[in-house]
């Protein structure tokens, strides 16, 4: 590519150049041979930066946001987790959106919709419900709950507390690729038309209706994974022997094709035993971490982060991670691995 330019870098090749790239500008062009390093490294650079959000500090932070505006006026009253290098683009990485959102006691956030794929992580508080199409769900601390992309949901407060969860969206992959639409339902919250429990017995009970077929790229019908179940399960793996870079780690499925629960996040429990320590590891896909149970040290490219209940941490792509359990603990995150899974773009290293 560069055969035809001159092969010195006298001031006045150097001047030529520029005015080179000046006037090829001028008609919305740039020479890839100043960027392409950057375009197609040897292996991810990502501007994200890993980052640890302490609960116990940020709590009355998001307490204090219901006192400053309703939930009804809000929308959705949330406090984003931004990473602190990708500040003003409402995202933890690249491709991934996360805030806790409050809820306060009698309160509603309206039933809306949109293209974007939604998880709730419940971390605080009881007596809060989410609904999704009809159907809600009581939120438990530690479930795992869905609203797939264009699917009505609404939450509401019937308890006697506040209620808090994480919120994790796809946001930013919907964004880059200009498909986001949203709509709201003109009703503040749905009515009912199945029974709590219903899409649980129907499709997560290793049977599905006689007449159900789903395309692998469609959303689970299964919308909350409650924790009881997870933890129950955890539980049973971890009598056997803990892998040495995860400890014990399960991903959550759509029970009706085995395929992550949502097409452009995967989401995963894992238990690491009571001084257990993970070899280092590391993949393309950068994941939130959040810890539900004990305590635990993670170790990310040279930082040392302690986690408790409730803490949040960003690992971003390609970044080194190690763990260590204090008490036994438990830990769920996300990713965007599908997607990337889907190009055939995941890698991952296992030190």
């Amino acid at each position: 590519m560069n055969a035809s330019l001159p092969q010195t870098h006298s001031p006045g090749a150097l001047a030529e150049r520029k005015a080179y790239y000046d006037r090829i500008g001028q008609d919305s062009m740039t020479p890839l041979w100043e960027v392409l390093g950057a375009l197609v490294p040897p292996q991810p650079r990502s501007p994200a930066v890993s980052h640890h959000w302490s609960y116990a500090d940020v709590r009355s932070q998001v307490m204090e946001a219901g006192r400053l505006i309703s939930a009804a006026e809000a929308e959705r009253r949330v406090l984003i987790l931004e990473n602190p290098a990708l500040r003003g683009q409402s995202g933890i990485t690249q491709s991934l959106y996360a805030g806790l959102q409050l809820i306060m006691p009698g309160e509603v956030a309206p039933a809306h919709r949109h293209t974007q794929t939604a998880l709730r992580l419940v971390l605080d508080g009881e007596g809060a419900y989410t609904a999704v199409d009809g159907e809600r769900t009581t939120m438990r601390r530690g479930d795992f709950i869905i609203t797939p992309a264009w699917t009505w949901h609404d939450h509401g407060n019937l308890g006697q507390e506040p209620v808090v969860w994480l919120d994790g969206l796809d946001i930013p992959i919907v964004r880059f690729l200009d498909a986001g639409f949203a709509e709201k339902n003109e009703s503040e919250y749905q009515a009912e038309t199945r029974p709590e429990g219903d899409a649980l017995a129907r499709y997560g009970s290793n049977m599905v209706p006689v007449d159900f077929y789903q395309a692998p790229a469609e959303p689970t019908k299964v919308f909350v994974y409650p924790w009881e179940r997870t933890i129950a399960a955890l539980k049973a793996v971890a009598r056997g022997t803990p892998d040495p870079h995860f400890g014990h780690k399960q991903r959550y499925v759509n029970p009706a094709t085995g395929r992550s629960p949502m097409p452009t996040m995967a989401a995963f429990s894992q238990l690491l035993p009571a001084g257990f320590e993970t070899k280092p590891y590391r993949c393309t896909d950068g994941t939130v971490h959040v810890c539900l149970q004990g305590s635990v040290q993670a170790h990310v490219e040279g930082r040392d982060y302690t986690l408790h209940e409730n803490d949040v941490l960003v690992v971003p792509s390609w970044h080194s991670l190690q763990l260590r359990a204090g008490p036994e603990a438990v830990l769920f995150s996300y990713s965007d691995r599908p997607v990337q899974q889907a190009l055939g773009l995941w890698r991952e290293q296992r030190a």
